[in-house]
């Protein structure tokens, strides 16, 4: 397997983990099923169909196959929201870290898309640090590990990416990340009005006034 060039990225500080935090984050990460979106109502999907396509034109630049770039955001938009992220913000964060690259590796071993230090696979992990090059694994792990962040700097997100970072308190790489973000903002369509029937009140159409 050939690697990426060297990602340029920090990378996260191990740290001691309570026991408990420690069983949680391993049960975060333990469900190796596919991902696979589910919807309340046939508008919940065509909304996600919308965001799939947006992002899919913005991705086409890094990714250039549809197939490998449906399977990335499909996952992506999975474990983001599995792990109570914005999708936006972990799509930011893979373009800050790897620029997108599946086998990206940092100067301090950080890898894949999201720069996961192999040390995580040893803490909540099986121990196999190989697998962080498997694209759920890894995007499952970078979510987990950031929400984690993202509770014990108690919902500071500066903070919490900088932690992430490894640069915990400078300012470079949390604005990087909120630019990148940016990119991929995504305003879905509002819901189309409902047109009056000529002839007919407000009141007797469904949801009107009575």
């Amino acid at each position: 397997m050939a690697l990426s060039p060297l990602a340029s990225a920090g990378a996260q500080v191990e740290e001691p983990l309570a026991d408990a935090v420690r069983t949680a984050l391993s049960s975060a990460i333990a469900n190796s099923a596919p991902p696979i979106p589910e919807f309340a109502d046939t508008d919940a999907r065509l909304a996600y169909l919308r965001w799939l396509g947006a992002m899919s034109g913005r991705l086409r630049k890094h990714t250039t196959e549809w197939l490998e770039r449906k399977e990335f955001l499909q996952t992506i938009w999975y474990e983001s929201r599995r792990a109570g992220l914005d999708t936006g913000l972990v799509l930011g964060l893979a373009q800050v870290e790897s620029n997108f690259r599946k086998f990206a590796v940092s100067p301090v071993g950080a890898r894949g898309y999201m720069q996961v230090m192999p040390f995580w696979a040893r803490l909540i992990g099986d121990g196999d640090a190989g697998k962080l090059f498997h694209m759920q694994t890894n995007l499952r792990f970078g979510c987990v590990i950031l929400r984690h962040y993202i509770d014990r700097e108690r919902g500071d997100l500066f903070m919490a990416l900088g932690r992430y970072n490894g640069s915990r308190g400078k300012p470079q790489y949390p604005n990087a990340v909120f630019a990148a973000a940016k990119r991929w903002d995504f305003h879905d369509l509002p819901p189309p009005e409902v047109s009056p029937v000529p002839g007919r009140r407000s009141s007797d159409l469904p949801g009107g006034p009575s």
